[in-house]
């Protein structure tokens, strides 16, 4: 394997299902997908079939949705599952092999959030270090930690690198609403494209724990202060 590339395998099975692999690749540089999909692309995939509203492409330079183009393969996969289907799942990468019981919808949640991550559109750009570290099928409290603490250390780099920055998580709150839009557009596309309901319920599942991260900051996130009372120890 090149050591230029990561390698995220998510091999699914149940007792009714054949057992399947979908392969995710990442330009470990860039931290850009390898997309397996090739042209043509269907309907569902155009830039102006159902375009978020906060979208900044133009279809004339981005005739395909940048998102869309890279679930063409997941769909392929998991497009006839029901969201409620009970399935094993290994995801394994070029590090370790997490294993799990869970179901169809979950699983499309973590994979979606993983190519969203690593797609090309101007509103997911700043996912790239939790794609770098990805977590598969992550709670509400990690998403959350993980989250805040990927937004709070690039704020330490924008100060190194003498650019403006700020520890308060009010563009992150933003950044994430822009997410929320882009999860409902998204939902509408897949609704057309698949005859089952997992990789849809995968996208509504993705947006919960994006309005929970929005929710935890207007909160003070309050739900994981307390484990850094040693750091308030260190202080005194």
């Amino acid at each position: 394997m090149s050591e230029d590339i990561l390698h995220f395998t998510y091999r699914l099975s149940a007792e009714d299902y054949d057992s399947a692999d979908f392969l995710i690749e990442v330009d470990k540089q860039s931290m850009t997908l390898i997309s397996a999909a090739p042209p043509p692309y269907p309907l569902w995939t155009e830039l102006t079939y159902q375009q978020c509203r906060n979208c900044p492409l133009k279809p004339e330079q981005v005739p395909h949705c940048p998102v869309a183009i890279n679930l063409v393969s997941l769909l392929n996969l998991c497009g006839h599952l029901v969201s409620h289907k009970q399935m094993a799942v290994e995801v394994i990468t070029d590090r370790r092999t997490i294993r799990a019981e869970t179901t169809a919808q979950h699983i499309a949640s973590s994979i979606l959030g993983l190519i969203m991550a690593t797609s090309p559109c101007p509103h997911t750009e700043f996912l790239k270090p939790m794609a770098r570290f990805h977590l598969p099928l992550a709670d509400q409290t990690e998403t959350i930690y993980r989250v805040t603490t990927m937004f709070l250390l690039a704020q330490y780099f924008r100060q190194k690198d003498h650019l403006t920055y700020s520890l308060e998580l009010d563009e992150l709150l933003a950044l994430y609403q822009n997410l929320q839009v882009i999860n409902l557009h998204l939902s509408q596309r897949l609704k057309t494209a698949i005859s089952e309901d997992a990789a849809v319920n995968g996208v509504i599942l993705l947006d919960l724990l994006s309005k929970s991260v929005s929710w935890s900051i207007e909160d003070g996130l309050e739900e994981i202060h307390h484990l850094f009372d040693g750091y308030r120890k260190l202080a005194q």
